[in-house]
Order: structure tokens, then C-alpha cells, then sequence
């Protein structure tokens, strides 16, 4: 029988110098016990796993809209994929795969419906009224919003996932760490987290938007990576069939999961680093991809950005998005008894905008629609 305290012994064992030991965690904010027969950081996985936002994500938007399709990435099977390429990495390079599960499973609970768009919308509405972003909303609900305890709000997680959650960054997000020493990097675990977001975020877009239509093999002609998934599998055309198309898909993410554990190795044994802080004090992240593979990402990101990000279906889609959002939240406002009672009772806590704005940005695709129908559609049920 494996207890907490020979789990943290195995970590001893087998994580690397820099990888962080759950037994040397800076601890929960509200003092507890911890549990008899998981790690600090592995408590925090199932913590988060249980919430009500994670659920939620099962219908939100990744980049199609939830009713157009039962086999397109959601918010949920997106966050799943990032954390089984996360810990994959983290076990490679010999950090905690806990902790980067952790920050894996929670890096999406802030996002609002309908993707993007609708976090753009929040922000404008949010503008006055203490701003709108993903990353801060994801720390609101591990640590405040989330009400599972009679102690205290929250989840009460470990510091150290909780930094990793706010140090969430990509080409899209910028993290504001002004509590979570903000002098330091991102440990490696969340490096590791933040690389594997990007890696699966690229490589499942380009395959929905294959499956769908709006991309086609001979728009991708003369993209580097493309044309060496299409030597690799031996595909010939014209038509790319199902098969061949989660092939090259699989190839494309091995491709990268190879090039960034080898490139961040390198990294890390260049910056000889003997603990976990060694890392977060350098000028430059340890997990990364090399010079080469970093160019060709670029194209395939630029391509992507280009013919599904800005397709005419996707921007029509985030043109209702806004006004669904943007009547909502107006509507909410001028009339906060049409609420639900237990949304109005906490406006006196946190002030009507943000008090909405918690509401909407919990709210799933088909949840918003419903309620722009009930509000705004004579013949709906309210």
C-alpha cells in the first residue's frame, strides 16, 4: 500500500532536480490536512476534475460551435488532450506529471461560451468594471467562485498549481502574476502546460478543419510541416480519406512532442539546473521547441489564422456570439430581478457587472442561447 508519504518518497526517487516535490509545496491558502494516500498536487487534480466549471466545459467552444457537430474538440476534449500530452512530456524530461496534470485539467475553466469571441465581448463589457480575462477568471473559480466547502470558498488548491494557473500564457494570452511572483518565470511544470496547450490547439485545428471542409489538402500545398506529414504517411491524394487524415494528424503531434522534449532536454542540461527555481529565474523558458520547428509551427499558425480563424462560417459565428453576449449582459443590467435569485444575492458582494459578468462567463454555448431565446424570442418559454 503506497501512502502519501511513499508517494513523495518515489518522487525523491525519480523526478529530476528541478522537478517540484509535492512535499515541499508552499501549501494551501486555508490549512488542512492532507490527504492519507495522495500527494498534495495529486489532490488538487481531483479537486478540479469534480468542479461544476469542468463540466461546463464539455459545451464550450474550441473553435466550432457546440450544435455543429458531436465530433468537433470542445473546450473539454481540447483540456483532455492538452493534459495527456502534458504529462507525456513531464514524464520524459522527469518533472511532476501530477502537477502538470493539475494546471492542464484547470487552464481552460475560464473561458466563457463561445470561445474567443466571447471572451473579446466580456472584455469590451468588462472594460469599466475591472476588465475580463480567461486566465485571472480560471483563478476567480478555483478560488473563489467554486463553493464545495463549508471553510472556506474555493478549492483551496496548492500554491503552486494555483501559480501555474495564473502564469498561463500563449501567443493569445499574456499572464498578469502581480501576486504569484511575478519576477519569476513559469516553473517547468507550467512551461510544460503552457507548450503542451499550444501543441494540441494547433494540431486538433488543423483536423477539425480538415473534417469540416473549410481547409483542403491543396490549400495546405507548400506548408513546410504539411508537406512532411504527406511524405511520412505516404499520402498521394487527391481525396484525403479518414484514415490517412488521423494518421498524419498523430504524426504531426509525435513530430512535436519529439522535437520539444529533445530541444527543452538540451535547454536544461545547458542551464545546469539543480532545483526548481534555477529555471524560473532565467531570462527565457526551458521548454521549447527548436529554431526549426518554431518557423515551421509559425507557418502552420499564420495558415491556420488565416483560412479557419478568419473563414467567413467561423467570423458569422462570432458575430452572434457578441450580440448574444453583448444583449445578455445589457439585459441582465438594466433589469437584475430577471437574475436568478441566487445570482442576484451576490450582487451586493461583488457589484451587478461582475456579479453578470460570473454568470454569462459560466454559461455553455447552448446555456446562452437558450437564454437570448427566453429573453429576446416572443414565442419561447421563459
Amino acid at each position: 500500500m503506497n501512502t502519501r508519504m511513499e508517494l513523495e518518497a518515489l518522487e525523491d526517487r525519480y523526478l529530476a532536480p528541478y522537478g517540484i516535490r509535492s512535499k515541499h509545496s508552499k501549501g494551501r491558502q486555508y490549512p488542512e490536512n492532507e490527504a492519507e494516500y495522495r500527494t498534495a498536487f495529486q489532490r488538487d487534480r481531483d479537486r478540479i476534475l469534480h468542479t461544476t466549471a469542468f463540466r461546463r466545459l464539455e459545451y464550450k467552444t474550441q473553435v466550432f460551435i457546440n450544435y455543429e457537430g458531436d465530433y468537433y474538440r470542445t473546450r473539454l476534449t481540447h483540456t483532455l488532450e492538452v493534459t495527456q500530452i502534458g504529462r507525456t512530456i513531464a514524464r520524459a524530461l522527469g518533472v511532476n506529471e501530477d502537477l502538470v496534470e493539475a494546471i492542464c485539467l484547470a487552464h481552460d475553466l475560464g473561458h466563457p461560451p463561445f470561445g474567443h469571441s466571447g471572451e473579446a465581448t466580456l472584455a469590451k463589457l468588462m472594460r469599466d468594471h475591472g476588465g475580463f480575462d480567461h486566465n485571472k477568471q480560471s483563478l476567480r473559480i478555483v478560488t473563489f467562485l467554486e463553493r464545495r466547502y463549508p471553510d472556506f470558498p474555493g478549492l483551496n488548491l496548492t500554491w503552486e498549481t494555483r501559480e501555474g494557473i495564473v502564469k498561463h500564457e500563449s501567443e493569445y494570452d499574456v499572464a498578469d502574476a502581480r501576486e504569484y511572483n511575478p519576477e519569476l518565470r513559469a516553473s517547468i511544470e507550467a512551461q510544460i502546460a503552457n507548450a503542451a496547450d499550444e501543441l494540441a490547439y494547433t494540431a486538433h485545428d488543423l483536423d477539425d478543419g480538415l473534417r469540416s471542409g473549410m481547409i483542403t489538402p491543396t490549400m495546405l500545398e507548400g506548408i513546410p510541416l504539411w508537406e512532411i506529414l504527406v511524405e511520412s504517411v505516404g499520402w498521394r491524394g487527391p481525396e484525403l480519406d479518414e484514415l490517412s487524415r488521423h494518421r498524419m494528424i498523430r504524426r504531426l503531434i509525435g513530430l512535436e512532442v519529439t522535437d520539444l522534449v529533445h530541444t527543452s532536454d538540451l535547454l536544461i542540461k545547458e542551464a545546469r539546473l539543480s532545483c526548481p527555481e534555477d529555471a524560473q529565474r532565467l531570462p527565457y523558458n526551458v521548454i521549447a521547441f527548436s529554431e526549426e520547428m518554431y518557423r515551421r509551427n509559425r507557418a502552420l499558425k499564420d495558415f491556420l489564422f488565416k483560412n479557419l480563424y478568419r473563414h467567413p462560417r467561423v467570423v458569422r459565428m462570432h458575430t452572434k456570439a457578441e450580440r448574444i453576449l453583448t444583449e445578455l449582459f445589457n439585459a441582465y443590467r438594466s433589469e437584475p430581478r430577471i437574475l436568478p435569485r441566487h445570482i442576484q444575492d451576490t450582487i451586493e458582494e461583488r457589484g451587478l457587472e461582475r456579479a453578470i459578468c460570473d454568470y454569462i462567463a459560466g454559461m455553455t454555448d447552448r446555456f446562452a442561447v437558450e437564454e437570448y431565446n427566453k429573453l429576446f424570442e416572443p414565442l419561447t418559454k421563459p
